[in-house]
């Protein structure tokens, strides 16, 4: 296959991996692959760096670790990404609400539970604040081979603000969703401020190195339809608009998780280069109904996590229906802890082995 060539921030060409040239719609000979949370505790190099360290954001504000860590699935499996090791709530703790993170139990947040609490916020403290995670990034980009492309990430406003509200994580949200409705106004200058500092969190990500970024919207599932266009639709393509008028050539992938009805809106709504599917995506219908956009997944973490002959099966599967058009290999979700390392070892090469169908 003929070299392809990227351009950088500052004019340069290098090689261009196969992630970026699927997110451009080139043809390829074979599936990008990459997986969401694939730095994490189901490898044994992460958990022995992780008890060196000691909070869990300090391991992600400190750039020397957080490179490691994220350079570990990259060197073990050949990846054809690296995303930089973060958390979506940084952000909410660079706009001045305690994050912790509990062993065993998940984010713990200073709930915002009033209008005054939003007021409160300050919006100008984020570059300063995540410099680290900065510097994190620009490192990464000096290390990484040229080919591998470096994703960047941040989450949606809607997910932040959800957590921010709950002061935990949750299956419904119930008590964002009550102010959302409760105080509209209040939630919307929330909204507001995370969408700015989401942008300036993405910007300065590009800036330091990314070459890719994703916004996950993990919860986007929860809300009914005119929530959804408010508070996830909205605020993601401001963003996105935002970053393509700043860095035309720099793809933005969007994970809203559980919003598969809404799909063809946030494609038509927003100048995305990517559409990564969860694991209950009909990826048949999307890929049919999206052929034009690059889809990235969505492959289910419990497959993964059981490994053997099915994994592979369901593995060509996928790359049957989704590589009919751009396609990214991807999970539906984050890898589990409790993952083989294995298994990760022998579907990346089985991917890897799997030519694309015609289109």
């Amino acid at each position: 296959m003929q070299e392809q060539q990227k351009v950088g921030m500052n004019g340069a060409t290098s090689p261009s991996g196969p992630l970026l040239c699927a997110l451009r719609g080139e043809p390829l000979e074979r599936a990008p692959i990459w997986l969401m949370r694939q730095a994490g505790r189901y490898l044994p190099e992460y958990r022995a760096l992780r008890a060196q360290a000691g909070s869990f954001l300090d391991l992600c504000y400190t750039p020397e670790l957080a490179c490691e860590i994220t350079l570990q699935p990259v060197r073990r499996f050949e990846l054809d990404a690296a995303i930089l090791f973060s958390d979506i709530l940084v952000v909410a703790d660079a706009l001045g609400r305690r994050v912790s993170f509990v062993e065993g139990f998940g984010p713990r947040l200073e709930p915002l539970r009033s209008a005054a609490d939003i007021a409160r916020l300050a919006p100008t403290a984020v570059r300063e604040r995540l410099a680290p995670v900065y510097e994190t990034v620009a490192r990464l980009r000096r290390e990484l081979p040229a080919a591998t492309a470096l994703i960047g990430f941040a989450g949606a406003p809607w997910t932040v603000a959800a957590y921010m509200v709950e002061g935990e994580g949750s299956k419904e949200f119930y008590a964002a969703r009550r102010l959302a409705r409760r105080a509209p106004a209040a939630f919307e200058q929330l909204i507001g401020r995370l969408t700015d500092a989401t942008t300036v969190h993405l910007r300065a990500q590009i800036e330091a190195g990314a070459e890719v970024v994703q916004l996950f919207d993990s919860w986007a599932g929860v809300l009914p339809e005119p929530e959804f266009l408010r508070w996830c639709l909205e605020p993601t393509a401001r963003i996105v608009a935002s970053l393509k008028e700043a860095f035309p050539a720099v793809p933005v992938i969007a994970f809203p998780r559980g919003a598969g009805w809404h799909y063809r809106r946030l494609v038509d709504a927003t100048p995305l280069a990517g559409l990564s599917l969860d694991t209950t995506a009909p990826i048949a219908a999307v890929r049919a109904a999206l052929p034009e956009i690059c889809l990235q997944g969505n492959l289910d973490p419990v497959a993964l996590l059981t490994g053997g002959p099915e994994l592979l099966r369901e593995a060509e599967r996928i790359v049957g229906v989704l590589g009919r058009g751009p396609f990214i290999f991807n999970l539906g979700h984050g890898v589990l802890p409790e993952t083989d390392p294995d298994a990760v070892a022998a579907l990346v090469a089985h991917v890897r082995s799997l030519p694309l169908p015609a289109r």
